[in-house]
């Protein structure tokens, strides 16, 4: 019955994403955002021709297309010597393997995009300063309160609550995330105070004993993104604190001259510890499901965090309409063909920063490896990840 409520906890990509699917459906969608705004950090992503054919369905390529910047490069140089380890011609490769491109984005423009599709949406409920404090489920639905008291009835419940996800510790209650010993550095500047002979068009990714810095132009090369990220002893809980500038000089001491010089142009960083969790087989209990960080945090070596949210969200509106409004059978169809796609990535993550990250003997193999083959080999290697689901079919 779709004039039923579906209760969403984050107002986040992946928590938007799936209030605009459901309503497109016919749901009431009431989304809490425990933040004052509805707002993300500000931070370039990249993302693969998988998120833009959710896009598609999402109706939102002309939107993104608005705001997106498409690379016509990857390229992985190793930060001691500025020797070219790999170079994908990814837009050229991407579009012509796969039927859709490869973009970078400001996180923020993204986040803006699926907060306009949803504010369009006379189903959609979007409500600030609504922190979850407990929610309890029967037969009938599910039942939600706020912090600050407000109580809400709905006939199911979406955890896209993140990382540190209140309705994960609920159902899967595995405790904190793991830390990964990693952290990054991330700003953004102006392109125009780029100095013209550090500028580069492309993604480029310099490799490192246990750091790497990568950068590229935002909003069709108007900004310039940088994400600096080394292994460090400092942790603290949460995102977007001030880093430690001298740390970061210091780890990126041996690197070549246009990195450091790069590196010394911002005077601010914000600073976030790298953490993702186990895969896990089971992240739905009855008219109760997670969706992005929530279910399957993960790191960033394969820029597919909010990639994985956005075909969540498609996915599970799919799930939904097969299973005509019974949303414990839905979620748990969902979550079969899900976990296993979600738990690769997040494995594959990890292997990808010790790749970046190697050193002695195996970052000489590295090199060699990368130099030997073909432009479009690694890329070719992610097929199963690039090309993408079809919501259509995923269920057979």
């Amino acid at each position: 019955m779709k004039e039923q409520t579906v209760l969403i906890c984050g107002g986040g990509i992946g928590g938007l994403a799936a209030a605009l699917v459901l309503a497109r459906q016919g749901y009431r969608v009431e989304v809490f955002e425990q933040s004052d705004v509805f707002r993300e950090i500000g931070a370039g992503i990249q993302i693969g021709p998988n998120a833009f054919r959710m896009f598609e369905h999402l109706g939102l390529t002309r939107a993104i297309d608005h705001v997106a910047y498409y690379p016509g490069n990857l390229c992985m140089r190793d930060v001691r010597t500025g020797e070219v380890v790999t170079r994908v011609p990814v837009s050229a490769t991407a579009q012509g393997t796969y039927g859709y491109p490869y973009g970078v984005i400001y996180r923020v423009d993204l986040h803006s995009v699926l907060l306009e599709a949803c504010a369009a949406q006379p189903s959609v409920g979007l409500y600030t300063r609504a922190k979850l404090e407990r929610f309890a489920q029967d037969a009938d639905g599910v039942a939600v309160t706020l912090t600050d008291g407000r109580k809400f009835q709905g006939a199911a419940l979406i955890g896209a609550d993140g990382l540190w996800s209140a309705v994960r510790q609920d159902i899967v209650g595995d405790g904190a995330p793991r830390v990964s010993g990693h952290v990054a550095y991330r700003a953004v500047l102006p392109a125009s105070e780029v100095p013209k002979h550090l500028f580069s068009p492309d993604v480029v990714l310099w490799g490192g004993e246990k750091t790497h810095l990568v950068h590229y132009p935002l909003r069709r090369g108007e900004l310039f993104n940088l994400v600096a990220v080394f292994h460090s002893s400092l942790y603290e809980e949460g995102w977007n604190v001030f880093g430690d500038p001298h740390e970061l000089h210091e780890r990126f001491a041996d690197a070549v001259g246009p990195v450091r010089e790069l590196l010394g142009k911002i005077e601010t960083w914000k600073m976030w510890v790298l953490c993702d969790r186990e895969p896990v087989k089971n992240w739905s209990r009855g008219r109760v499901t997670l969706l992005g960080d929530a279910a399957h945090p993960m790191l960033q070596y394969l820029a597919q965090g909010a990639c994985m949210a956005i075909e969540d969200a498609v996915v599970l509106g799919a799930a939904l309409e097969r299973a005509h409004g019974d949303f414990a059978s839905a979620f748990l169809e969902y979550q079969r063909v899900r976990y296993l796609r979600t738990a690769r990535v997040q494995l594959t993550a990890r292997f990808y920063g010790d790749i970046y990250h190697a050193s002695g003997v195996t970052r000489e193999l590295r090199n060699q490896l990368f130099q030997s083959g073909t432009e479009s080999a690694g890329f070719a290697g992610l097929k199963w990840l690039y090309e993408g689901v079809d919501p259509n079919s995923v269920f057979a």
